[in-house]
């Protein structure tokens, strides 16, 4: 199992910074940022950082880990425009790039950017498009494509990304086509949900890549949950509200709640730092006791 951090993009660069450098320092495997340009509420003030700017720049200041978007909207780029951004960023961090894909969901910040929503089947389609289009750029020396949504010709890709291939996650859990596309381009798959949802889920990833002729161990699986270290059931009931799973209990709940999403055919479980604390300080204090107590003493394998 590996472990990464999620920092919020509400948090100032140097938060976001200070979070990242100490989860490398700490032995965390990855770190992760979210691509969104507004927050999802009613209330729209609050900053929110550019996720690929931001990745750019933890790819030269922070050594060692894996770096990535979780997941980038791809309704807000064109394919091989991010194709671009990805090599470029892969190249910055000496291949340490995980890029995460995903339909795009939030609806405020398309209408306020003037930004094409479609209906799902709409974003869907595109998001399958752009993932041939971004896996031929990466592999080849041109591309021609001629889709609906996207045509390139004689397209080039210089200089091509570090890793050959790029890991391409697929962020999502719709069972019908959103594992059907994991299972086609996907080398990682993501999605929030307790060992249960995620054993249920990969098998239809696993079932889908049989259906296209694809082993199915050749998808990491990766997930996350809203982390509390605290068994008081009032805190659990407080944090499980906002609608996310929620991983919580005693440092032993932690332990076994790890061990059954490893059995779940979880590879990374990824801690988001939404709800870790109010300042810098709390959300460290946090992280290095889930390293202590649970991490440091579950397979890392």
């Amino acid at each position: 199992m590996k472990f990464a951090v999620w920092p919020g993009p509400n948090d100032p660069w140097t938060e976001t910074l200070a979070i990242a450098r100490h989860a490398e320092a700490t032995g965390w495997d990855g770190v992760y940022y979210a691509d969104h340009f507004m927050p999802n509420a009613a209330d729209v003030s609050a900053p929110v950082s550019e996720c690929w700017t931001t990745l750019a720049a933890l790819a030269a200041a922070v050594p060692r880990v894996r770096i990535g978007p979780l997941v980038t909207g791809n309704t807000y780029r064109h394919p091989a425009v991010l194709a671009k951004m990805a090599a470029t960023v892969d190249n910055i961090s000496g291949g340490r790039l995980v890029l995460g894909l995903g339909a795009g969901w939030q609806e405020n910040e398309h209408r306020a950017y003037g930004i094409e929503f479609s209906t799902v089947k709409g974003r869907l389609d595109r998001l399958e498009e752009a993932c041939e289009v971004i896996t031929s750029l990466f592999a080849n020396r041109r591309t021609t494509f001629e889709g609906r949504y996207y045509r390139l010709e004689e397209a080039p890709l210089e200089p091509k990304p570090v890793q050959q291939p790029v890991p391409l996650l697929i962020g999502g859990g719709g069972e019908r086509r959103t594992l059907r596309i994991a299972a086609r381009y996907a080398n990682e798959w993501n999605t929030w949900g307790t060992p249960e949802v995620l054993a249920h889920k990969g098998r239809i990833l696993d079932r889908h890549c049989e259906e296209l002729g694809r082993d199915p161990r050749t998808i990491r699986r990766s997930a996350q949950a809203l982390l509390v270290m605290s068994d008081d059931p009032a805190v659990l009931e407080r944090v499980g509200r906002a609608g996310f799973p929620v991983l919580g209990g005693s440092p032993a709940d932690l332990r076994a709640a790890v061990e059954r999403y490893a059995e779940a055919g979880v590879h990374e479980l990824i801690i988001p730092g939404f709800n870790l604390g109010r300042t810098l300080e709390e959300k460290l204090a946090v992280l290095d006791r889930f390293n202590e107590q649970v991490i440091s003493r579950v397979s890392r394998e």
